[in-house]
């Protein structure tokens, strides 16, 4: 048995094995180590090889699900192999053989994947400085791939959030935030020649010229490297993959990895999955459609055509006199079955009864929704209903060969209907009747023996038996064979009761294996619609996504946004939906940008509400190009081809940066990437190093955006002496986050207005946050001789400033404690205390 484990160890050597032994599946030697520990399961030892004791550990195969879904997300790859030899015609060892492979990025089993995110397969090369990308969802079939120039790797693998990356050896892939599992393969499997050749056979065509692939030979290597490896993982021919799309960068708005992070798109920042923009727009009632509604949120479209259809289905879908609005979308989709990953798992095979059961259910609803989306009077949406079509056919089949509730697992039974099969339900009567035979022997038997507790029973271990108690032994007839002694009792079986028990345990396997091949019949059938079944959860999951945004228009009160080819992003009452959603009360506010205002200078107090201001914009810029509608009044804008933001930023004590150096590595990648139609967002840079560094970096910065750039820039500041800039450039506007001050305290009204502020307000929030009074106090003294003794000499006063308030005297702490008391409560003794306390205080 060691000898057939280790020559199929030999084929997975990085890999862990899981070998079934039984109702088990067992580890050996460092797999089981490895194991032990990442599933806290326990370590043992059996025999010995070589001298040395063979360390196991197993676990059940009836949970194996659970035990996979926990390596996987450690980034763990597993072989399963099962036994596939008979073990009564073996000789030796049951033969075994590795029936699939599970690995974090060609997951398709329903258990181990997350409903509402792809699981991506990537593979990555480089080809003199060019990066070729190739992904593919196993669970739904699709291949794409792009090239990008080698600098830009970093950004495109942040976009995709691979959970497998797929690299020839000796390339060194950046670090991702994600830290997806890394795969290495011999460079060979990245030869684009052999790519072509391997590709046109899956999809079956003579060559790639139809797929618009021409030159991108690092791109095909890298598609080819991936097939060639999910064939190998699967086991099989991926008869779900039936073509490539290609991704260029000049189809998207392209957002890099710290933009994606600060819009808080489907992560917080804290690494949160709420609150966020994803988890506020999907009200979703299928996994599809929310995977699709995630999609979107991340690949933001320039063609306004596209944005404009799904603008178009939206406000049909809100029409008030429409026959399908979007309550009657969500309602026709509530309860389908995830189409999509049960048409791939058809496809490889692993389809299970409760998939096909779901399918059939999910397909009896078509006819219905078919017929609303012809009668809904809008093009947007008539464009679903041919994919959407019924499908009698496959549903008839569907329910003809299935129970109603379908077993979990084929090796169960109860799979295939009642009168679907006639020799199934031939074999499933000799079963039925193993009841009424038993009954009818009992009552025979005991007249024949007169013992009258005689018992005629079943059991898995023995089979069948004629119980009789100790007391009653010396009454049995002689045709009666002992099978087992009891304490009190003994068991028996006679030749009759021997030929019926044949007939009917052969029944029952006979059974089980027809079942099974009925199953594998119709999942057959099922593969030769597979493109009919991908139509279908396409369009679904599209229409979800829809009826998503379409309600989410309705409930949080957003606008159609409306594109035009002139340079501008105009926005009235514009809001940010996220904090409006965690706040009583939400100020929108305006935004202008265009040629002859193209940067705006941003100061405020602390917690004024800049940051939220610039956040907003980019977020209504972002969902006008997914094709959602937008928090605003109105919204109006010109073409866009990038969103930055330089929004706070962290150390990154991995790669040996620090805060500042992180911080102007991202001011690096915007100053070289920005061009005249990216949207820029910048956030009290130059915060990480001395004041006059940090203001004359922000200064030069600024500068560089509005003169050479020339991109709409949103440039948050506390370094009031960049006000300035707006007298020296004409495409540079002051504006505020207005604040009140009212005594010692501070009022935010988080209303935008024009011109500079005229301070920060930065002690006032440091006393909101609980900094001691003492404190407190002694930064406001040190701030008024700051401002004294800093002013620059010989600097001329301004005559039009209001005349600068004479300095409130801080008051005593002295002073503070007598006007607390109250005399007239004061014993003598409290009063005599209380002066010898003062006095204290005083000398200290």
């Amino acid at each position: 048995m060691m000898q057939q484990y280790l020559a199929l160890k030999a084929g997975y050597p990085d890999m862990l094995l899981f070998y079934r032994m039984g109702d088990f599946y067992e580890l050996f030697h460092g797999d089981a180590e490895r194991a032990a520990k990442l599933l806290d399961i326990t370590l043992t030892t059996r025999g010995a090889s070589g001298g040395q004791p063979i360390r196991m550990a197993g676990v059940p195969f009836h949970a194996v699900e659970q035990y996979l879904a926990k390596l996987v997300r450690l980034g763990e790859s597993v072989a399963i192999c099962e036994q596939v030899g008979d073990p009564a015609a073996s000789k030796g060892p049951v033969e075994r053989k590795v029936m699939r492979v599970v690995t974090p990025g060609t997951l398709t089993d329903s258990a181990l994947l997350a409903a509402t995110r792809e699981s991506l397969l990537v593979a990555a090369c480089e080809m003199e400085g060019v990066a070729g990308l190739a992904w593919l969802s196993l669970a739904s079939g699709r291949l794409r791939v792009t090239e990008v120039p080698a600098a830009k790797l970093e950004q495109e693998l942040d976009r995709l959030q691979p959970a497998e990356l797929l690299v020839p050896d000796g390339f060194d892939p950046p670090q991702l935030r994600t830290r997806p599992a890394v795969k290495r393969v011999e460079a060979w499997h990245f030869d684009s020649a052999s790519a072509v050749r391997e590709l046109s056979r899956q999809f079956g065509t003579a060559d790639l010229s139809g797929y618009g692939v021409e030159g991108l030979a690092p791109a095909l290597g890298a598609a080819g490297a991936l097939l060639l490896y999910a064939k190998h993982t699967q086991q099989s021919a991926l008869p779900h993959v039936t073509g490539l799309a290609v991704e260029r960068e000049s189809e998207f708005v392209q957002m890099d990895g710290p933009t994606r992070r600060n819009l808080e798109i489907t992560e917080t920042l804290a690494g949160a999955d709420s609150p966020t923009l994803f988890s506020l727009l999907d009200r979703c009632r299928t996994a599809m459609g929310s995977r699709r509604l995630r999609h979107w949120l991340h690949h933001p479209l320039r063609d306004t055509t596209v944005l404009a259809k799904r603008h178009d289905a939206i406000d049909a879908l809100l029409a008030a006199d429409s026959r399908f609005r979007h309550p009657a979308a969500g309602a026709a989709l509530a309860g389908w079955s995830d189409v999509e990953r049960i048409a791939a798992r058809v496809a490889l095979g692993t389809a299970r009864p409760r998939d096909l059961s779901g399918l059939r259910d999910t397909l009896a609803t078509l006819p219905a929704l078919h017929a609303l989306l012809r009668s809904a009077g809008s093009p947007a949406l008539a464009r679903l209903a041919d994919p959407l079509a019924p499908a009698d056919d496959v549903q008839s089949d569907l329910a003809a060969c299935l129970k109603e509730e379908p077993a979990a697992v084929v090796r169960e039974g109860g799979v295939i209907a009642d009168g679907f099969d006639a020799e199934l339900d031939e074999l499933r009567a000799i079963q039925n009747d193993c009841g009424t035979f038993l009954l009818a022997m009992e009552t025979r038997e005991r007249e024949r023996t007169g013992i009258a507790n005689l018992r005629v029973e079943f059991n898995k271990v023995h089979g069948f038996f004629i119980e009789v108690t100790q007391g009653q032994a010396g009454k049995v007839p002689a045709d009666y064979r002992r099978r087992q002694t009891m304490k009190n009792a003994e068991r028996f079986i006679t030749p009759e009761l021997k030929a019926f028990e044949d007939k009917a345990l052969a029944a029952g396997e006979r059974a089980l294996a027809r079942e099974k091949a009925l199953f594998e019949a119709l999942v057959g059938r099922l593969r030769g619609q597979l493109a009919r079944l991908q139509a279908i959860g396409e369009a679904a999951a599209e229409l979800d996504a829809l009826a998503s945004l379409a309600r989410c228009a309705e409930e949080l009160r957003l606008a159609r946004p409306a594109f035009t080819g002139e340079d501008t992003i105009e926005i009235e009452g514009g809001r940010h939906l996220v904090v409006e959603s965690q706040v009583e009360d939400f100020i929108p506010n305006d935004a202008q940008l265009s040629r002859s205002r193209q940067l705006l200078l941003i100061t405020g107090p602390n917690m004024g509400g800049k940051s939220t201001y610039m956040r907003q914009v980019a977020q209504i810029a972002l969902l006008a190009h997914c094709g959602a509608f937008v928090p605003a009044a109105r919204a109006r804008l010109g073409p866009l081809d990038r969103i930055f933001t330089r929004i706070g930023a962290s150390d990154d004590l991995a790669g040996g940066r620090s805060t500042f150096m992180v911080e102007m590595t991202e001011a690096a990648a915007i100053l070289n990437n920005a061009s005249p139609r990216s949207l820029v967002l910048v956030d009290e840079i130059g915060r990480g190093t001395s004041t006059f560094d940090g203001l004359a970096l922000a200064y030069a910065i600024a500068r560089h955006l509005a003169e050479r750039v020339r991109c709409y820039a949103l440039f948050a500041t506390h370094y009031f002496e960049l006000t300035q800039l707006a007298a020296e450039l004409p495409n540079i506007a002051n504006v505020h986050l207005d604040a009140v001050e009212h005594k010692d305290r501070i009022v935010f009204l988080h209303r935008l207005e024009s011109g500079p502020a005229d301070k920060s307000y930065g002690i006032h929030v440091a006393h909101l946050a609980g900094i001691p009074k003492e404190v407190v106090r002694a930064a406001r003294k040190h701030l008024a001789h700051l401002e004294t003794h800093l002013r620059p000499e010989g600097a001329q006063p301004d005559l039009f400033a209001p005349a600068a308030a004479a300095p409130t005297p801080e008051p005593h702490p002295v002073v503070e404690a007598l006007a607390a008391v109250d005399p007239d409560k004061l014993t003598p003794r409290e009063a005599l205390d209380l002066v010898y306390a003062l006095r204290k205080q005083l000398d200290d």
